[in-house]
């Protein structure tokens, strides 16, 4: 698949593309039309930036700088998460482990006191189904305010890289990068954050669905000398290699929903349609996306709609001098009828 619009690049190292978003408006009004959607309304959200603290003593970084060699500075110093593609239960990918608890409602359970869980925006099954009684608040026309503390617990790697300025015995600078796998906590003893939380949450007497509650977390890191001194912060060993102190901030942002189906009307363009990826075999190809069935899409999609009746030789009716039903015989009673097979 290409990144360029169904063109071959002509630079053949581009590693970055352009999406295609398959939606287009050329600016008249009159191409929009309303077309209902069901979705989930977002009643309330919270949103939480957290953080943790790791310090690190004498880390050590690979690979050793060359022979004659020395440290002048540190450019820049980079952090990312830990992530296996091929394992994502591997214990070194960072991981984030988010426990809430509620009080002034109850999550819905199943007779093995499971919470009940339905799919949500993501695709999987992330969203809890929230009850209280919201009586008195109803009364008033307001929501029912809710209580909930939330514990991260932070397990896995991070990795740290640093770009070091190095020279050489002839004043020869050049930009050498070095790495390390630190760990931020293991399972056993995690990294935990704790704060909490008010969320206002609508009726859940008067309403065919009861509330839900879904939450979600990104993590990212940043790391620093120590000291933010390269003399202190980073040891040079004799064989050339790098140790360093460092103090690495993991930096996580939540956000707690409460949402509700709704159906919304929205305006709209049409439906939208990828560009195809011409094939020299077939020719035709099915649709991925049924037609609009109102009156207007359908005289778009079908030319004029025909009346909805059978072809006139397909049903009796009086016999008239036209070309009807030329072949037909006349009955008794005035009718036209289709002439039978031989036998």
């Amino acid at each position: 698949m290409s990144c360029f619009g169904g063109r071959v690049s002509q630079d053949l190292y581009q590693n970055c593309c352009n999406a295609n978003t398959l939606c287009e408006f050329n600016g008249d009004i009159d191409s929009l039309k309303s077309e209902p959607i069901y979705v989930q309304k977002v009643f309330d959200a919270v949103l939480f930036n957290l953080q943790g603290m790791k310090t690190v003593q004498n880390q050590t970084f690979t690979p050793q700088i060359p022979s004659g060699h020395r440290v002048k500075r540190v450019i820049d110093i980079r952090c990312r998460r830990s992530f296996n593609p091929y394992n994502v239960e591997d214990p070194c990918n960072l991981k984030l482990d988010v426990n809430t608890t509620i009080s002034g409602a109850t999550f819905l359970q199943n007779a093995a006191g499971e919470h009940l869980t339905v799919v949500g925006a993501d695709g999987n099954f992330s969203e809890k189904l929230l009850y209280a009684e919201t009586d008195s608040c109803d009364d008033k026309c307001k929501g029912t305010p809710i209580f909930g503390t939330q514990n991260i617990a932070i397990t896995g790697n991070v990795i740290i890289e640093l770009d070091l300025l190095l020279c050489d015995s002839c004043n020869n600078e050049v930009v050498f990068t070095v790495c390390t796998n630190v760990n931020i906590a293991e399972a056993s003893q995690p990294l935990v954050l704790t704060n909490f939380f008010e969320i206002c949450m609508p009726s859940a007497i008067d309403t065919a669905f009861v509330p839900r509650f879904t939450e979600f977390c990104n993590s990212a890191c940043e790391a620093r000398l120590a000291t933010n001194n390269c003399g202190r912060d980073l040891a040079i060993g004799p064989d050339g290699c790098v140790c360093g102190n460092l103090i690495i901030a993991i930096c996580v942002t939540c956000e707690k929903k409460i949402v509700v189906p709704v159906q919304l009307c929205v305006l709209s363009t049409g439906y939208a349609q990828a560009p195809v990826q011409q094939n020299a075999i077939c020719t035709t190809f099915p649709t991925l996306f049924p037609n609009q069935i109102r009156v207007e899409d359908t005289e778009e999609n079908c030319g004029d709609a025909e009346d909805d009746t059978d072809d006139c030789c397909e049903r009796e009716q009086p016999c008239r001098n036209d070309d009807c039903c030329p072949t037909n015989e006349c009955r008794s009673s005035n009718e036209c009828r289709r002439p039978q097979p031989r036998r």
